[in-house]
């Protein structure tokens, strides 16, 4: 991001920005003053004491995931590829959040576990739950860097300070909330951040549309300068990387559908984690659900921009017609900023920009150090100690995952579209997850030798498929190499699961109660539908079928 530095970027805040900006910090960190209060023990500081209403932790499930990542890279996504990026979200999450909800968060909330490496020590013993800790831990503070890293292009651009600067001052702000008051801090955090986040891309995008010309405008623009390929979602070449029509949408529905998609969402303890400090298992069940509505609605707020910025502002259209310009795809959103918003309005973009990058890396800093603690600590190294010990012990992590972080968001800086990077990431840690956590719960013979083996051969599968696109044996531009790196990793951890399984003995039918899908008595994974959690509108699968024909219907009609 060479270029934030460049004057051509620098956005022009006035004094009702500033002031804006101001109120929001000050809100922040008050929120984590107050969260403090709540916080006697190391179950309040990592998971909320299990006390949150659905309602708070499904905006936070939703706000956790809007960082970075969401807003600067699928606008960047809009930006270069168009409609296709929509797959992110109508199909490559909203079936898996719903399949969170009614079949896994009975599992985790039901077995009182504290995150999803201790499920998988209960189901497969100490290896993989090892193994599964130290990758979820990496993988976390990879991808902290990037919201450290966007979070301080922001700083960059309005105030012109070094980059280096700017990402231990970001830092400091999202580790002055997050190890005040833990999980409750971040989660009420990411609600009012939800807010701000809607608040300051809605009126980019009403403006973005008035400049255009509307809807039919912008279709008119895009197909005059790229062709019409970037205004359907189907069959999405550009975004694969697929010649052909057929491998492409296999690559979408298996890779990115299934494999990526129910990978992230549904053993990514990020968003797990968010679920678990609900009060009830309802509450935990319609976390994902309800967060699902407003997910349907994000790529409006984010990748229409971004079409926008790249049918309407110079630089992008320079890029995208000739492959050379100062900018980078990264960059649409704050281009399109620059040129429509006026002052004050700018102040509420720019903390809406804040916020998500906040949101995204308290969210990655709350779930590592709960998973470094509890899992890798208190599991290996430190054992039975007073819970005091732990809860400082969760602060002090808090203070070293920054640290690490910010050496983790110059890796970051080395890639112009953030979202190759994150799918590269995820098809190393979560596909394989996802294959061993899947088999695992509705087969009661899988093994533990199984739990462990799987995961590191399907990661191996990933990294291997990584590194022949990297040196050019696999062909595979756009995100192609992480759907086929996904698919690889997927289909070797379940053979490998197999195979070991087959050779190996299983755990006994009765270790495995509250577990394995099939030896959970029924009543022990169904949500009560009395007092609190009554009502036709408070029954998870109720809800998920309505999520689901929206989401068939917004496919249909964008498709």
């Amino acid at each position: 991001m060479h270029v934030l530095a460049q004057e051509q970027l620098r956005l022009d805040a006035g004094p009702v920005d500033y002031l804006l900006l101001a109120l929001y910090f000050a809100f922040v960190l008050g929120i984590g003053l107050l969260a403090r209060r709540s916080v006697s023990s190391s179950l309040d500081f990592f998971l909320s004491g299990r006390s949150l209403p659905a309602w708070v932790t499904g905006l936070a499930f939703i706000a956790a995931n809007l960082g970075a990542v969401e807003i600067i890279g699928m606008s960047a996504n809009g930006a270069q590829y168009g409609m296709p990026t929509m797959h992110y979200f109508w199909v490559g999450a909203i079936p898996a959040m719903l399949f969170l909800g009614v079949v896994m968060m009975p599992f985790y909330y039901g077995s009182k576990v504290r995150s999803v490496p201790e499920f998988m020590l209960r189901r497969f013993g100490k290896a993989a739950h090892l193994v599964n800790a130290i990758s979820f831990a990496v993988a976390q503070l990879l991808i902290a860097g990037v919201n450290l890293f966007l979070l301080a292009s922001i700083v960059n651009v309005l105030l012109g300070w070094p980059l280096w600067v700017s990402v231990i001052i970001a830092a400091l702000i999202v580790l002055s909330y997050t190890g005040l008051g833990g999980l409750s801090a971040a989660i009420y955090n990411e609600v009012l951040q939800f807010f701000v986040i809607v608040a300051a891309l809605l009126p980019l995008t009403v403006v973005g549309m008035i400049k255009v010309g509307g809807w039919s405008g912008l279709v008119d623009k895009i197909s005059a300068q790229y062709g019409a390929n970037e205004l359907s979602a189907w069959p999405g070449n550009e975004l694969t990387g697929f010649g052909s029509n057929f491998l492409s949408v296999l690559g979408i529905v298996f890779g990115l559908g299934f494999v990526l998609a129910f990978g992230y969402w549904t053993t990514n303890f990020v968003e797990v984690q968010r679920a678990m400090a609900s009060k009830s298992m309802s509450a935990a069940q319609r976390t994902p659900i309800i967060g699902a509505f407003p997910k349907m609605l994000i790529p409006f707020l984010v990748i229409i921009p971004g079409m926008i910025a790249g049918a309407s502002v110079q630089e992008m259209m320079a890029l995208k017609q000739t492959g050379e310009s100062n900018v980078e795809y990264n960059d649409a959103l704050l281009l399109l900023m620059r040129d429509l918003l006026p002052n004050g309005i700018l102040g509420i973009a720019l903390a809406g920009l804040l916020a998500s990058f906040m949101a995204g890396m308290a969210a990655n800093l709350s779930s590592f150090n709960t998973v470094f603690t509890y899992d890798i600590w208190q599991a290996y190294i430190v054992r039975n100690r007073p819970d005091s010990y732990y809860l400082s012990m969760g602060r002090w992590v808090t203070v070293g995952s920054t640290v690490v972080a910010i050496g983790t968001a110059f890796i970051a800086s080395g890639y112009s579209n953030l979202m190759d990077y994150l799918q590269q990431l995820f098809s190393l840690f979560n596909a394989p997850l996802f294959a061993t956590f899947i088999l695992g719960m509705f087969w009661k013979r899988m093994t533990p030798a199984a739990g462990w083996s799987g995961l590191v051969f399907g990661t191996a599968a990933s990294l291997s498929v990584f590194l022949m696109a990297e040196t050019g044996v696999l062909e595979l531009p756009g995100q192609g190499a992480s759907f086929v790196g996904a698919g690889a990793a997927f289909v070797v951890d379940i053979v490998v699961s197999v195979v070991v399984s087959l050779a190996t003995r299983p755990k006994p039918a009765a270790e495995l109660v509250g577990l394995v899908y099939g030896l959970t008595p029924k009543e022990d994974r169904t949500a009560s539908n009395t007092g609190e959690d009554a009502g036709w509108y408070r029954r998870p699968a109720l809800l998920a079928g309505i999520a689901l024909v929206i989401v068939v219907v917004l496919n249909i009609i964008f498709g």
